[in-house]
């Protein structure tokens, strides 16, 4: 029988982690257990936690020390074989681990799997944006090829064999954010992954999101530690490459060109689409205008994945 350790961290998330444990305590695959990390929250994060009465649930606080590291707590605290990656602030529709046990039988030899998701940003639901058709069937991706546009992978719908996570060393806790990028990296590098069309979550992007929290170039990673690797690995490098874009984008905003020039001479601009070009040569005031209309336009539903 496949065993789960479902796994959150928790930093600040009173508003958001009752209604993604209720979420996870209303699966119809019972077997699992979830152990939730505290990384000193200052809020009232714990309260909300230890309200809930449900011997699967084990907490653990703990001084903040980052999300990686705090990631990182959980997994070494799960017992089971396989760990299911959950965000505080994220939601599973009852049905997602008994899709993850289903590819799971079926695709013995695998050991990442991931299903397809929703965003939710302030109510509005929005599609994921892949660079693929999506499959009517359930598919296995090379990670790199796959997440041109969104990740194939993301912390709160995909689930690994433990073996995978000690293999690549678990998440780099010196990165503050794109630790999960950081990760697919290293996992892609090593193994395919089984992607199920069907949605079975959605993950929000809000105020206190990483994905919204950090906006600053010192806190993202630059890739270093692969660069070896693109020669041989074109997907990688295109991959990278879009990655690189984005932050060189951050750079732009916060006018610091130093990390700009560093950041751009890495990139083969073939690997770009015209439009991303295009924004790499604005100058700032147009592109803070631009970026003001693509934000107006994700309010109405609408993505403009130039941006990234």
């Amino acid at each position: 029988m496949v065993e789960f350790s479902v796994v959150i961290a928790v930093y600040n998330k009173e508003g958001y982690i009752g209604k993604t444990l209720e979420s996870v305590l209303k699966q119809t695959y019972r077997n699992f257990e979830v152990v939730v990390v505290n990384d000193g929250s200052k809020d009232k994060s714990e309260e909300v936690i230890l309200s809930f009465d449900d011997d699967r649930i084990k907490y653990f606080p703990q001084e903040n020390l980052g999300a990686g590291a705090a990631r990182n707590a959980a997994i070494a605290k799960a017992t089971k074989p396989w760990i299911a990656l959950l965000d505080a602030d994220d939601i599973w529709y009852p049905d997602y681990l008994d899709e993850q046990v289903r590819l799971i039988e079926k695709f013995p030899g695998e050991r990442v799997f991931a299903t397809n998701s929703r965003i939710n940003k302030e109510g509005k639901f929005i599609d994921r944006n892949y660079s693929f058709s999506l499959p009517k069937e359930d598919t296995v991706f090379n990670f790199f090829e796959a997440s041109l546009r969104d990740s194939l992978l993301n912390s709160s719908l995909t689930v690994v064999h433990r073996d995978v996570l000690s293999e690549v060393n678990y998440y780099d806790t010196a990165i503050k954010s794109g630790q999960d990028t950081d990760l697919w990296v290293k996992i892609g590098l090593r193994h395919a992954v089984v992607f199920s069309p069907k949605v079975c979550g959605h993950y929000e992007i809000n105020e206190t999101s990483l994905f919204e929290s950090a906006r600053k170039v010192s806190e993202k990673t630059t890739f270093e530690a692969y660069e070896h690797l693109e020669k041989d690995n074109p997907a990688l490098k295109k991959f990278l490459d879009l990655n690189r874009y984005s932050i060189c984008m951050i750079a732009k905003f916060e006018g610091n060109k130093q990390a700009f020039k560093e950041l751009y001479s890495k990139i083969d601009l073939k690997n770009l689409s015209f439009s991303q070009r295009f924004l790499l040569k604005m100058n700032r005031p147009m592109l803070i205008l631009a970026k003001r209309t693509q934000n107006f336009l994700a309010g109405m539903g609408l993505r403009l994945s130039s941006f990234k």
